[in-house]
């Protein structure tokens, strides 16, 4: 009888022994595991405040970037330009406001998708005490505001920083209400798991809408003698003085801050801007993922023992191979449910990005688009090949695209197409093109085609563009006037007194008659270069266009019988009165007809056309159209762009100055017009003008 306990009473003592060891090694390596998943926690907090301090220093760069561009010599008018363009640019801006040296609101801009909704609660006080923090701040700085008032959404933050004090006007400083949840949108990603909480505290020191409700009531809570939880105090004081790191809360305070019933792991790290203030940000991490481990751990175990204890050594081969299965296949569904999820992530991430990304299988169709290619592309374009998909590409397009692709699998390396200008849409457009190849097992999605736009790239560059050869003018003008234009006027006096002392029978008089016409077409050209760099803004008033076309009509009659070319004037009636400087306007009709007749042969028609535009909601008041058009000989493609640029001509040396086209489509849009241009070589050139009509006149009411 003893002989036959001894085995088992063996058997009982090696399972104790290695039942205590488990749990001693388990005991032994707690702190491990929570130092381990401290680190972890502490290394994705790290990365979501890095995203998010790269997002608030895009604020700070485009303050920094609006600062020195108002410091910059400029009209009102163009600073108010460039200052909407940056507006209506960056979703997140909600308003520019600019003040002066003491504080002063002497430029607003608000946003036209939300700006009536901005102007109805506007916070006129948190934006000058924002722009008075950032004018007693040091150079630089970037002051913020707490959360406004009457704010429901809780994001609505001010940026501000001072202008320079050598800038027009004394100095001053310009803020930016900005909507900051879209710049903290990468820290949602940390509360993807449940058992993790965030607090995040403003520049001024107050939990935002992002933080947890639990811990931000708690935070609040501190300033008032609160005892019952010493590790958030600590916590609170560690982030009011920006340090990075990790703490342990203990179970009792865990509970007490709704956090479960385990250990928290507080992880925390400072979020800035350059020159600004500090977002102290803090995840709360509950460690009853680790505790269910270990007691599932010592479950296990035991189950085990009893079964060893209990059934024969081949019945408990069988349980030990057959829980083996089951921890296997229990891995694999939690490695599928991470997959699934992991997936989903990544889709939505793709979704949201500007750029189009196509997941082709090894026969080359398409098996996913992300959101920015497939609202372009016909629907159902999963199973397609790349020439469904772009319908309007042609033929050597989509054999460049599939020789990208190809050439990219059978590498197993990324193959880039840069700034390649293709058709693949409506328009032609440049686009950046990658194709990176996947894993070859993988036959569902093998190469990934990514399509990067170009298009807003390029046309800010043509702004800029523009915009330097317009200062360039302006300086040109100027040191042309002051260095070229007396010398000329000395020069024509005295070849005039010799002319006049030679007498018109000499036969040297033509030769200083000929010096006298070609000083006054260099004045003619300098005049033009000082008109234009004095543009000022338009005064605008009522115009009748009707007067104003025929005498353009009678000043070009003369110069359109020299050239034998006929001109057409129609203006319809009844016709609204433009809003217009009557000279300016009278300048850029003369300007486009006489380009219209120097492209013209003998014989040739340019015709004006004047008929009413579309008209506001009332039907009250709206645009004009005129169109000038002609049957010469049209523009050539590769220069339709470069029209309006100064110094541009396609006429020979010497027969114009390039700045006709330049003053005419600053006179239209300093009035608030718009220029249109359709040419083709040898059918003729259409110049269409919107004009904003005059607004009717107000009936005056008499009280009896």
């Amino acid at each position: 009888m003893r002989l036959s306990l001894l085995p088992v009473l063996l058997l009982c003592t090696a399972l104790t022994g290695v039942i205590g060891g488990a749990v001693y090694f388990i005991q032994r390596d707690r702190q491990a595991l929570v130092d381990q998943f401290a680190r972890e926690r502490q290394a994705q907090l790290r990365e979501a405040a890095r995203g998010v301090s790269e997002a608030l220093e895009d604020v700070g760069e485009d303050l920094r970037f609006t600062a020195e561009l108002l410091s910059q010599p400029g009209s009102p008018e163009e600073h108010r330009r460039e200052l909407r363009a940056l507006l209506e640019a960056v979703g997140q801006y909600k308003a520019i406001v600019v003040f002066g040296p003491e504080g002063d609101e002497r430029l607003r801009l608000l946003d036209r998708r939300t700006g009536e909704s901005i102007a109805r609660q506007y916070p006129a006080q948190a934006l000058t005490l924002t722009a008075k923090s950032a004018l007693e701040g040091p150079e630089g700085h970037i002051a913020s505001s707490p959360p406004l008032s009457g704010d429901v959404s809780g994001w609505l933050r001010a940026f501000a920083t001072a202008l320079p004090e050598d800038s027009p006007g004394g100095g001053g400083a310009v803020v930016v209400l900005v909507d900051a949840e879209p710049l903290f949108a990468p820290l949602k990603l940390l509360t993807a798991e449940s058992d993790t909480n965030l607090l995040l505290l403003g520049a001024h020191g107050t939990p935002t809408a992002l933080s947890a409700p639990m811990l931000a009531a708690r935070y609040q809570q501190l300033g008032t003698g609160a005892q019952d939880t010493p590790g958030l105090a600590l916590l609170a004081s560690r982030l009011r003085e920006g340090e990075a790191g990790s703490l342990v809360i203990d179970r009792a305070e865990a509970m007490v801050l709704g956090l479960g019933d385990a250990e928290v792991v507080a992880s925390f790290a400072p979020v800035g801007m350059k020159n600004g203030a500090l977002w102290p940000l803090a995840s709360l991490s509950s460690t009853r993922g680790l505790r269910s481990h270990e007691r599932s751990l010592v479950l296990r175990l035991s189950f085990a023992a009893f079964l060893f204890s209990s059934f024969l050594i081949a019945f408990g081969v069988y349980v030990v191979l057959a829980r083996s299965r089951a921890v296997a296949l229990q891995e694999s569904l939690r490695h599928a449910s991470r997959l699934a999820h992991l997936h989903d992530k990544t889709q939505k991430i793709l979704d949201h990005i500007p750029t189009g990304v196509l997941a082709l299988s090894t026969s080359g169709r398409i098996t996913s688009a992300n959101q920015a290619l497939s609202s372009r592309m016909p629907k159902d374009v999963v199973g397609a090949t790349l020439a469904a998909a772009f319908p309007q590409a042609h033929a050597p397009v989509i054999q460049r695209l599939e020789e990208l692709v190809n050439a990219a699998g059978q590498d197993n390396r990324v193959r880039s197409l840069h700034a390649e200008p293709l058709r693949l849409f409506e328009s032609e457009g440049q686009y950046n093109v990658h194709a990176v190849p996947l894993e070859p097992h993988q036959p569902d999605v093998r190469t990934l085609l990514v399509l990067e736009d170009l298009s807003n790239l390029r046309a800010l560059e043509g702004q800029l563009l523009r915009a330097e050869k317009l200062a360039t003018v302006g300086v040109l003008a100027a040191g042309i006037a002051h260095e070229i234009g007396t010398p000329l006027g000395i020069i024509r006096g005295r070849a005039e007194y010799v002319q006049d002392k030679l007498g018109p029978e000499h036969p040297q008089s033509p030769g200083v008659g000929a010096i006298v016409e070609q000083i006054d077409r260099v004045s003619r050209t300098i005049r033009q270069l000082l008109d234009f760099s004095r543009l000022q803004p338009a005064e605008s008033r009522a115009v009748t266009l009707g007067p104003l076309v025929r005498s353009v009509q009678e000043l070009l009659r003369v110069e359109a019988e020299r050239r034998h070319v006929d001109l057409k004037w129609e203006v319809s009636q009844p016709l609204p009165a433009l809003a217009a400087d009557a000279d300016q306007l009278q300048q850029v009709l003369v300007n486009l007809v006489l380009n219209a007749c120097d492209a013209c042969e003998p014989g040739g028609q340019v015709r004006l056309t004047a008929t009413p535009g579309e008209a506001d909601a009332s039907g009250a008041w709206g645009r004009v159209c005129i169109t000038i058009e002609d049957n010469g000989c049209g523009i050539a493609p590769r220069h339709l762009h470069q029209v309006f640029d100064p110094f541009f001509t396609t006429k020979k040396r010497g027969l114009g100055t390039g700045l006709g086209l330049t003053m005419v489509a600053h006179i239209v849009r300093n009035h608030g017009g718009r220029i249109e241009l359709d040419s083709a070589p040898g059918q003729g050139t259409r110049v269409m003008l919107q004009w904003p009509a005059a607004a009717p006149a107000r009936e005056e009411q008499h009280v009896g």
